[in-house]
Parts: C-alpha cells; structure tokens; sequence
C-alpha cells in the first residue's frame, strides 16, 4: 500500500520535553516501583496517597542514572526534602 501526502513538508518529531530514559533492564528499582504500583491498587489509584512512594522511585531512578538528576522542585516535590 503506497501513502501519499498532500504537502511536500516532511512530518518531523519532536523529542518529549524531558526527553526519554532508559528503561529499568537490570531491575535496579523494581522492589521500589512494585511497592509504588501495589500502593496505587490498594487505593483505587488515588496517587496523592501514593505520593512518598513515587518520590522514592523518582529516588532511585535518579541514584542509579536511569533518569537525570533533578532538583525536587522541579519535579513537584517543592515541599519536601530527600530524606537521607
């Protein structure tokens, strides 16, 4: 089946604003993120519940380079400080 288009301007995509990250391969944050998807089930996915949870993936993410390393802030965290 062949496509055609109407225009001669080529569809060019653009990157999401963050930008993509690698996926999780080695399980390096999977105990964390299960405990994140449980806690989300186990309340009819009412995400502000869950809210500690998602920053301690975001966490562990950001500690083993599988995203970059944010200021918490910028990610919607303003209110709290990484607990050590």
């Amino acid at each position: 089946m062949t496509s055609y288009t109407f225009s001669k301007k080529s569809f060019k995509p653009t990157p999401p604003e963050k930008g993509s990250f690698p996926l999780d391969h080695e399980g390096l944050c999977k105990v964390v993120m299960l405990k994140y998807m449980r806690c989300l089930y186990e309340n009819k996915n009412e995400n502000t519940v869950c809210r500690n949870m998602a920053k301690d993936y975001l966490a562990c993410r950001m500690d083993n380079q599988l995203m970059v390393q944010e200021d918490w802030s910028t990610i919607g965290y303003a209110d709290q400080v990484k607990e050590t």
